[in-house]
């Protein structure tokens, strides 16, 4: 097997799926047989494939893999509040049908990818934004606080008002990474800005599905004079969306996938500045193709702004006047004169 030290990455990705699977096991349609050969078993967090967000991202890389290597692979979604034996259920499923790589798309699949793992030998695992700890597991991890620096250099360009704001799904270590580096990007662009950032729930995974929470928290941030929203919130971040774009002149920063294309998110898109975009569908699309080169990617890989394993997205060209500022900005993370903190700074 090839194992992986902590590097950068990037690549491409494309569309289409198959029909998913409830977390609780039923049988689901699979894409098209003929001679196509299993593929990927993809266990999406929360919010499942339509979330126009985290989940998406990886799906569109097994799609590439799908159409471009002569895959059928099979999808399945998490619920609310399972546990941790759901999660190995699941998964586990997935390897007894056959399915290579098995991939969990979310940190909560980290213990249960890395134990099921060890039942599977002759499977690879990977597993998205948690570390690899068995030797046939390839854990995906990005630079999220590095993307959300840049986010915060827009926005602190573009608030009139110099308040800005940040809505986080469910209050721990992953979702504060976006929130220290938002946070700092703004502070260095506008040492005068305000800065809100308030979390949805605490320690629940609804807060990546609950999008009336998250339109709640916008409202009350929008009530208060703040003018940009950036929420990092998987689903639950389509609510703020909404009510940021229900408030003309205002604008909303989406996350993981670009928002702005999402045709769920058509209508809002003019308020849509530009997301925060971690290319999972590249990580996934890079573990599917090593696999069926039969040179099984293990170990962890970080994806980093250095090689645009984050980035921040262009479409409807609403930061092309500030997009020197951006570059100037990405320039001093890359070259090590600007390090973004990974943990938010105590007020």
């Amino acid at each position: 097997m090839r194992r992986v030290s902590k590097i950068a990455a990037a690549g491409i990705a494309t569309v289409a799926l198959t029909a998913s699977l409830t977390a609780c096991g039923k049988s689901s349609t699979e894409s098209s047989s003929g001679n196509k050969k299993k593929g990927v078993g993809l266990a999406f967090d929360v919010g499942g494939r339509d979330d126009h967000s985290f989940n998406e991202a990886a799906a569109r890389g097994v799609e590439k893999a799908d159409k471009e290597l002569g895959l059928q692979s099979k999808q399945m979604t998490a619920k609310n509040g399972e546990t941790e034996a759901e999660r190995e259920q699941r998964l586990s499923s997935l390897a007894r049908a056959g399915y290579n790589p098995v991939i969990g798309v979310g940190f909560k699949y980290g213990p249960s990818i890395n134990k099921v793992a060890k039942d599977f030998p002759n499977t690879t695992f990977g597993v998205v934004d948690s570390p690899s700890q068995a030797k046939n597991v390839y854990g995906m991890q990005f630079a999220e606080h590095e993307g959300s620096y840049l986010a915060g250099v827009a926005a602190a360009l573009k608030s009139k008002s110099h308040k800005v704001g940040f809505i986080g799904g469910v209050n721990n270590a992953l979702i504060q990474k976006f929130q220290a580096g938002f946070e700092q990007g703004v502070a260095d662009t506008d040492p005068k800005a305000k800065i809100t950032s308030q979390y949805l729930y605490a320690n629940d995974d609804k807060g990546f599905n609950d999008p009336a929470a998250a339109k709640g928290k916008a409202k009350g941030m929008l009530d208060d004079g703040i003018d940009v929203i950036y929420t990092a919130a998987g689903q639950s971040g389509n609510g703020a969306i909404e009510m940021v774009a229900g408030k003309g002149g205002n604008w909303a920063i989406g996350v993981d996938s670009d928002q702005f294309e999402q045709p769920g998110l058509a209508k809002y898109k003019a308020s849509i500045l530009t997301s925060v975009m971690k290319n999972v569908d590249v990580a996934v699309f890079d573990l599917v193709k090593s696999v069926t080169d039969k040179k099984p990617m293990t170990g962890n890989k970080t994806y980093t702004l250095k090689d645009n394993g984050v980035r921040l997205s262009t479409s409807g060209g609403f930061i092309a006047d500030i997009q020197d500022k951006i570059e100037a900005a990405k320039k001093k993370i890359v070259e090590g004169k600007v390090t973004v903190k990974e943990t938010p700074a105590k007020k």
